[in-house]
């Protein structure tokens, strides 16, 4: 045994049913060698496979196990949220529901936090095969320019997967903010963190089950940006600049020109250029405010981050 203080390990499912009873066998596994005090709380994020019943079965069988249902889909960052705020241990660990976050390294977390450290996070040294050496390239420039734009550094190649003190979760749980993103906010409230690197593997279950995408991984970088980044608007400013300082360019050109060469070439064809350089610029303004506008939006309607729909073996009764 490494520790008696309590832990409370958070996954996910959403189609993950194949994951499920294996994910938990391994979790049990790893924290029956870690403490006496535990517990597992699943956040079934209303997946539309058989991942309730699972639960249900298991939760039934192990009273240790903490079975929340979403009333809909609310997404990972919620759902890990609804789950941090259920949790009662000392220290929480986050993870997903695929197995690519192996629950095993949960014991080096501990260790470091037996060191002092109040939130460690898995570093991602190598991401699955699959993905390929162009995708994880992105991937890891994606958080070496966000960390350029960002007023925050959040450590490159870490995903949710983290260990947290009970402090931590504390004061992520505290903030009013619906539109959330666990790693950014995990690096706002700042503390003693350090990262362990992992090579991150295959699904365990559900090839081409993935539940990320394109469109997705998009969506992640903008609200990672427009979250943490004041840049999009310094941006605007820079931009009202150079097409200000273009205007009077060429203002002066076409002045001189009348003089220096009065037959030059006049037409529609310039003007044409003129006009979509400028509604260019408006439009590229009018989108990045538009970010910020609709998240702003999202904050003042003040709704939940998620509606539970049940809670099975509820410890904090």
């Amino acid at each position: 045994m490494l520790t008696r203080k309590k832990i409370s390990v958070v996954p996910i499912a959403f189609r993950d049913e194949g994951n499920i009873e294996e994910l938990y066998r391994r979790t049990v596994k790893v924290l029956k060698k870690i403490t006496p005090n535990w517990e597992i709380i699943y956040v079934n994020d209303d997946s539309p496979d058989n991942s309730e019943q699972i639960l249900r079965k298991l939760a039934k069988e192990d009273k240790r196990l903490t079975v929340i249902l979403h009333s809909r889909n609310f997404g990972a960052q919620n759902a890990f949220t609804t789950g941090m705020k259920q949790s009662t241990g000392d220290i929480v660990v986050l993870m997903d529901g695929d197995l690519q976050d192996p629950p095993e390294l949960i014991k080096q977390f501990v260790k470091k936090w037996l060191e002092g450290y109040q939130v460690v996070y898995g570093s991602r040294k190598k991401r699955e095969q699959s993905m390929g050496p162009i995708w994880e390239f992105i991937y890891h420039m994606f958080y070496v320019i966000f960390n350029k734009l960002s007023y925050i550094k959040v450590p490159l190649d870490a995903g949710d997967f983290s260990l947290m003190d009970r402090v931590v979760v504390d004061h992520i749980n505290r903030l009013p903010e619906k539109d959330r993103f666990i790693r950014g906010l995990r690096a706002w409230v700042g503390f003693k963190q350090i990262g362990i690197e992992y090579i991150r593997p295959e699904r365990y279950w559900g090839e081409g089950v993935s539940t990320t995408s394109f469109w997705k991984g998009l969506q992640w970088a903008r609200k990672a940006v427009f979250s943490y980044s004041y840049a999009p608007l310094e941006w605007v400013f820079y931009a009202a600049i150079l097409s200000t300082f273009i205007t009077l360019f060429g203002i002066f050109f076409y002045f001189a020109m009348y003089f220096v060469v009065p037959d030059a070439p006049k037409g529609f064809i310039t003007t044409l250029l003129a006009i979509l350089f400028i509604g260019s610029v408006q439009l590229v303004v009018l989108t990045l405010l538009s970010e910020y506008i609709r998240r702003i939006f999202e904050e003042v309607k003040n709704r939940p981050e998620a509606i539970v729909q049940e809670i099975i073996n509820n410890h904090k009764k």
